[in-house]
């Protein structure tokens, strides 16, 4: 599946359900408790860490359709950017991006 199916799908399956829409502060708030259940289930390794993370990606989702972002193209070209960059480590063991793009 497409990034943008699941978009239009999840925000479908948000309006037919009569979730949230309209308020972008609640729906960041929700993605954030979202992260916070996926990173619990995998600290205590917990079996449903797969579910959350996907939690996670419908929340995302959501917040990029409140805002018109269309995520399946905005991932690819943050992607393409991420390839060209290079990065080195500092002195502290930091990686420090080393390219201009």
């Amino acid at each position: 599946m497409q990034i943008r199916d699941a978009q239009k799908l999840a925000w479908e399956n948000k309006e037919l359900k009569g979730f949230n829409t309209t308020d972008v502060a609640l729906e960041f708030g929700l993605l954030n408790a979202e992260t916070a259940e996926a990173f619990t289930a995998w600290r205590k390794g917990l079996p449903d860490l797969a579910e959350e993370l996907a939690d996670v990606f419908l929340y995302l989702t959501a917040v990029a359709q409140m805002n018109g972002v269309d995520l399946d193209s905005a991932v690819t070209r943050k992607i393409e950017k991420n390839t060209g960059r290079t990065y080195e480590r500092n002195e502290h063991g930091a990686l420090i991006r080393t390219s201009a793009s």
